[in-house]
């Protein structure tokens, strides 16, 4: 009977062993790591723990500097890498074309109901059938001169080797530079003309001449080159040029008196992402009223998202070089994808590179 007993309890604690060990390869399969392909300095660190303890799912992070080099990891490495992408307006099409995204099922994406509706349904994805916006924010000119008034600040102060005074770098991205080189010269900035594309690359080249020119850099890159004194001018986006000011409140931001252009960085799905139901979940925790807010107030760009601005610090929301006037809105555009005329700023920024 003892041996009866003995043989009934060795059964139940295998079926038991069995059961655990189901349970244990279930939940290892739920907290499978969402992968995302971010801008570096583009989240507060904190908010990956706080992800994983909300979601389950760790939280992986694979940096990239400019959008050439985030398109150029994808078509190296293929999109099942990755299961998240945050990727820039203008580049949209671009990646769509190449099959990198795929269309997002609206309806796992709950908080999308927070987002400011002047950011949906735009221009470069009409009813947001691929992308949630991240965040927004410009591109403009970070300076030490005091003595310069930001609504005198001009492109000729980096184009112009007559008019520049110290060194100074240009953001490594093509289509922004490109673009904001076009508006120096009163052109389109989303122009199709190979031939007005040329007139921007030759001013670059007469740019790159000058002994002032320290080179081209990211934004983050540009930034840290101001906080160390390496330069004193950069072309930066604006929560570069923030996070620079408030290491030394002596600089200043400025949007250049012939224009620039506003941006939407946003949340894509890789069209072969191993994680897609993770990759959901990472949208809806951007899109939360106070998660949105901590991620605005970490990296200094503006919010999309309607019921963040509640939670924004005082002060950044009601610092214009992260939130511009209507007279500065007033002369920033939108970039429009280029179509078939993406080939001429491509092979434009080749050139400039390579010489």
């Amino acid at each position: 009977m003892k041996n009866f007993f003995n043989l009934i309890l060795a059964s139940s604690l295998v079926l038991s062993a069995s059961v655990f060990m189901g349970c244990n390869e279930e939940k290892k399969e739920e907290r499978k790591p969402v992968s995302v392909l971010i801008y570096s300095d583009y989240m507060d660190p904190s908010m990956l723990k706080d992800f994983e303890a909300t979601y389950g799912y760790p939280l992986q992070l694979e940096l990239y500097e400019a959008q050439e080099e985030m398109i150029g990891k994808l078509q190296a490495s293929g999109t099942a890498m990755y299961d998240v992408i945050i990727a820039s307006d203008v580049v949209i099409q671009q990646m769509i074309h190449l099959n990198l995204l795929q269309k997002l099922d609206l309806t796992k994406i709950e908080n999308r109901k927070n987002l400011d509706p002047k950011f949906l349904n735009p221009d470069y994805d009409p009813n947001n059938e691929y992308t949630v916006p991240y965040l927004w924010g410009t591109s403009g000119i970070v300076y030490s001169d005091t003595t310069i008034a930001p609504e005198d600040v001009s492109y000729a102060m980096l184009f112009d080797s007559t008019k520049t005074t110290c060194n100074f770098s240009l953001l490594d991205e093509s289509r922004s530079m490109l673009s904001m080189t076009l508006q120096s010269l009163g052109l389109n900035p989303n122009t199709k003309d190979k031939e007005d594309i040329k007139k921007a690359v030759d001013v670059l080249l007469q740019a790159k001449s000058n002994p002032k020119f320290i080179g081209f850099d990211g934004s983050v890159a540009g930034k840290d080159k101001m906080i160390s004194g390496a330069v004193q001018m950069a072309v930066v986006f604006n929560g570069e040029a923030q996070m620079a000011i408030s290491e030394n409140p002596k600089l200043r931001y400025a949007i250049p008196k012939e224009g620039s252009f506003i941006w939407v960085d946003v949340m894509t799905l890789s069209s072969k992402s191993p994680n897609p139901e993770g990759a959901y979940a990472f949208m809806n925790y951007i899109l939360d009223a106070k998660n949105g807010a901590k991620l605005a107030n970490y990296v200094a760009f503006g919010s999309p998202n309607k019921e963040s601005y509640p939670f924004l610090d005082p002060e950044m929301a009601s610092n214009p070089v992260i939130y511009p006037d209507s007279t500065i809105m007033n002369r920033l555009v939108f970039l429009s994808d280029p179509g078939e005329a993406a080939r001429f700023y491509d092979e434009a920024w080749t050139i400039l590179k390579s010489r």
